[in-house]
């Protein structure tokens, strides 16, 4: 469904997905036009405060950083009021705003129940460790796999600024390791017997051939499998020799 210019009148139920281009939906299922990607970049800093007010010099560094242009102030405003009529399109003129507020030298996002992908994502991810140190592998499986399946690209793609840089960063390490966790869970359940792990395990690891981890997965996978001399190439391989290659995988913040 193509992005329509019509606000949400209750901004009841909005649905936000930012592991990938960002977009927003109503409960209804239509399409909000968040408008140029750094003023989605600024919602983005907006939606992943949680409702905390965001002080303006703070939103001009999430958005250009050292090198604010002259008009820096001036611009988050023009944002601030172009996202207002977007969630209360009904508001009069000198009404106070609802949902996108002025506090404490700031702007905050106060919008009913959002329901943000990343929020979801970081949940399951700590749900997923919670019930492996517990030993409950399979559910630790199965909660991973749900969280990574919200995964839709890379994280806030297109959007500006440092705040968005550091997110993806972030989330993308975050990603890495949960990637690395589900093909550990599914060795250690003896599913790559029944489903293609082998292939995906592969796939991954030759994506990423400097994750220690990912490669000695594949090295497992593969032994597991009876293919021995393939894991034997995947030990040689000259990304696993080199010296760089000697620090360890991102660790869930």
């Amino acid at each position: 469904m193509a992005e329509t210019e019509r606000g949400c009148p209750l901004a009841e139920g909005v649905r936000f997905r930012l592991l990938g281009p960002m977009t927003a939906r109503t409960a209804d299922g239509a399409a909000l036009a968040l408008g140029p990607n750094q003023q989605r970049a600024l919602l983005a800093v907006l939606l992943l405060r949680a409702g905390r007010p965001v002080p303006v010099p703070e939103l001009c560094d999430a958005l250009w950083g050292e090198r604010p242009p002259a008009r820096a102030v001036g611009t988050v405003r023009t944002y601030a009021s172009r996202l207002r009529a977007l969630f209360e399109p009904d508001r009069p003129a000198r009404a106070p705003a609802r949902i996108l507020v002025f506090a404490s030298g700031g702007y905050a996002l106060r919008l009913p129940r959002p329901a943000v992908d990343i929020d979801e994502f970081e949940r399951g991810l700590i749900d997923a460790a919670r019930l492996r140190t517990a030993g409950a592998v399979r559910q630790a499986h199965r909660t991973r796999e749900r969280a990574l399946a919200l995964w839709m690209g890379c994280p806030l793609a297109g959007l500006p600024g440092p705040h968005a840089e550091a997110r993806r960063d972030r989330l993308t390490g975050l990603w890495l390791t949960a990637r690395e966790a589900h093909f550990h869970d599914a060795l250690e359940l003896g599913l790559d017997r029944e489903t293609p792990a082998v292939p995906a395990l592969r796939a991954f690891a030759a994506e990423h051939p400097l994750r220690e981890g990912a490669q000695e997965l594949l090295m497992r996978a593969l032994h597991r499998a009876g293919r021995t001399g393939e894991a034997l190439a995947v030990y040689e391989a000259p990304a696993r020799r080199s010296p760089s290659n000697s620090a360890p995988p991102p660790a869930p913040a």
